[in-house]
């Protein structure tokens, strides 16, 4: 059963002479348990395909449907809702709270939502994502890729349906790099969540299911052999 569908999905930004189509028509759907990467340049549309398919932006056109349900026909509250219930996101910018230690981020989830990993789970996810040792430490005390491997188990935390990541290995060496794309294929397959990982890096490609690739905001299927 597909849990995300973009039907006929279309996102425009300005009018006349300054219209850009950042998303041109575009059909797309990811079922259970699958690990999906969109490969592209930068300013391709693959951020905004993101966006439009996790509810954070409204399509111009189209229907985004997760679960059977169309966001756009839910106001903004109850888009919230299913946001918070069924998809997890991991974004460039690793949207830690300032004042909150590592634990404490996750702790802030369980105010908002039930049915997160158990604390033994939650230790087991901070072993393999190597940042145990800073489960104390605030994100100002933290480098770039441990603030990035803090945002991966803040996503993974609650449990979600559908986890969007955008660039999700950008701040890390290439060991630790595939060492998080290894982690996300286990979590992804062992909990049925349905992945989408956005990357400009092929050679994180080789773990995923289906490759997708974005053009100038055109988004279409590829056979895994062929990308280099």
């Amino acid at each position: 059963m597909a849990i995300l569908e973009l039907n006929n999905v279309t996102k425009t930004f300005g009018t006349g002479h300054k219209q850009v189509d950042a998303l041109k028509e575009t059909n797309f759907s990811a079922e259970q348990g699958e690990l999906i990467a969109v490969i592209g340049p930068s300013g391709s549309g693959k951020s905004t395909f993101l966006t439009i398919a996790g509810g954070l932006q409204t399509p111009s056109s189209g229907g985004v449907l997760v679960k059977n349900q169309d966001l756009a026909n839910l106001n903004e509250k109850k888009r919230s809702k299913v946001r918070l219930k069924e998809i997890g996101f991991i974004l460039q910018a690793s949207n830690l709270v300032p004042f909150l230690n590592v634990d404490n981020q996750m702790k802030l989830l369980d105010n908002v939502k039930k049915d997160n990993m158990t604390t033994e789970e939650l230790d087991a996810l901070y072993d393999n994502l190597g940042i145990k040792d800073l489960r104390k430490k605030y994100p100002a005390d933290l480098s770039g890729g441990e603030r990035q491997r803090v945002a991966i188990a803040k996503a993974l935390y609650s449990k979600p349906s559908i986890l969007l990541a955008d660039e999700p290995t950008a701040s890390l060496d290439s060991e630790k790099a595939y060492e998080v794309m290894e982690l996300l294929k286990k979590e992804t397959k062992q909990n049925k969540t349905t992945t989408i990982v956005v990357t400009h890096d092929t050679r994180l490609i080789e773990y995923c299911d289906k490759v997708y690739e974005m053009t100038d905001g055109v988004l279409r299927l590829m056979e895994k052999s062929s990308v280099k």
